[in-house]
């Protein structure tokens, strides 16, 4: 399985060693991150079921159904975001990039880095042609990750995405096709 080494932090695929960072992530993260990523958050409530939600995602990574890499410091291993490559539509060659940052690493390049080289694998490795990054127009920081990284606007998606306690928000779909 791929790792990578960036100056700051490091990109690994989801482990079964790594239910207790990300149950910590998780924890430290939830009010900043539950609103786009509630499932993750609900399955990462406690170290029982993070254990649980890494057997599976660790099950999927193999299996080539979803991708969840971990952002970790190197010094301490502690988990500092993730990126999943998921969605996957194998026949059409695409998938969606879905990422999120600690909110003491917020506003450093982080984010824009393991998108970059995600994104990289999946057109290199996964054979991909095209990438989507699905993001709410409130959202300036994702919308900044996704432009940083070459994805351009494409429509806004109605009701795409129902957060917990909330009604259906619009989203906005930036795309980015491989020039391969």
């Amino acid at each position: 399985m791929n790792s990578f080494q960036l100056p700051d932090f490091e990109i690994n695929p989801i482990s079964d060693r790594d239910a207790w960072r990300l149950c910590d992530f998780i924890s430290a993260n939830a009010d900043h991150i539950k609103r786009y990523f509630p499932k993750t958050v609900a399955a990462n409530l406690n170290p029982t079921l993070s254990n649980i939600f890494v057997l599976e995602k660790v099950s999927d990574f193999l299996s080539g159904k979803e991708y969840l890499f971990t952002l970790k410091e190197p010094e301490n291993r502690k988990i500092i975001g993730l990126v999943y490559l998921k969605e996957l539509r194998r026949a059409a060659k695409e998938a969606e990039i879905a990422y999120c940052i600690s909110y003491d690493h917020n506003n450093k390049g982080f984010a824009t880095q393991a998108v970059k080289t995600i994104s990289e694998w999946g057109f290199n490795e996964q054979h991909l042609q095209r990438l989507r990054i699905i993001a709410h127009k409130s959202n300036l920081g994702s919308i900044k990750v996704a432009e940083n990284c070459g994805y351009l606007w494409k429509e806004t998606l109605l009701k795409e995405h129902t957060p917990p306690n909330e009604e259906p928000l619009d989203m906005e779909l930036y795309v980015l096709q491989n020039e391969r």
